[in-house]
């Protein structure tokens, strides 16, 4: 029985017709293209910046709870500013403070300290629309540094630099408030003597709690941005 149909090797296949040729898809002009790239960029660059700003808000608010875990700031503390009116926590409430613990006699540390303090409030006193921070400063030195002493000294520093003062039981439980470590040294021959402190700027927000707190390596730039940052992501913390 023979098939209907066979190929021999005589007989090639047939390659059928040719596919038709795919037109090239017209190119954009330079400019489109152009245009395309930095739309690309751009939304790269917005996913980028808010990948970072996400990152910064949630590394603060695990810094908040852990100086919260701290109880830094908690407590209450009666003392007296420069005219010798009473101050206590409750005045700092409503208001974002800079807040350093030092002694007008300090020859070095103190200074440079305010120094920056200071210079970190006018670099943010000169972004529109933020809100004023208080720069305040507590004496850890108050056999020396009574109301009429801090004001010669802080008035060289901030115009609205604040200073705080009272007996050694009032300071003494301030910086117990936020943790300070106060030590004065022995005298010299002269009576004069060096007070060993911690060297610590606390930022209070407006609901009185620490919001950062930030050591000597610090700038007055990096202090700033800080905070600009809790400013910006401001939330009141609940309560417990």
């Amino acid at each position: 029985c023979q098939p209907l149909c066979h190929r021999t090797q005589s007989q090639p296949l047939s390659a059928g017709p040719a596919a038709p040729e795919r037109p090239e898809p017209p190119r954009l002009p330079l400019w489109q293209r152009a245009a395309v790239a930095g739309a690309v960029a751009g939304l790269a660059g917005a996913g980028w910046l808010y990948l970072r700003r996400e990152k910064e808000r949630r590394l603060r608010q695990r810094r908040l709870r852990d100086l919260r875990a701290l109880a830094l700031g908690q407590g209450d503390f009666q003392l007296q500013d420069t005219s010798g009116a009473p101050r206590s926590r409750a005045d700092l409430l409503g208001r974002w403070v800079l807040l350093y613990f030092g002694f007008t006699h300090c020859p070095d540390v103190c200074p440079e300290e305010l120094e920056k303090l200071c210079r970190a409030v006018e670099l943010l006193e000169a972004v529109p629309g933020l809100p004023p921070v208080q720069p305040l400063f507590i004496t850890v030195d108050p056999a020396r540094d009574d109301a009429a002493a801090l004001g010669r000294y802080l008035r060289d520093f901030h115009p609205r630099l604040q200073g705080l003062t009272g007996t050694e039981e009032q300071v003494r439980a301030a910086a117990g408030a936020f943790r300070v470590y106060v030590s004065a040294g022995p005298p010299d021959p002269d009576g004069d003597y060096v007070v060993d402190h911690s060297v610590l700027t606390f930022l209070l927000g407006p609901d009185g709690l620490v919001r950062d707190c930030y050591g000597r390596s610090r700038t007055a730039e990096e202090l700033a941005k800080s905070v600009r940052g809790h400013m910006e992501s401001y939330e009141p913390l609940p309560p417990g």
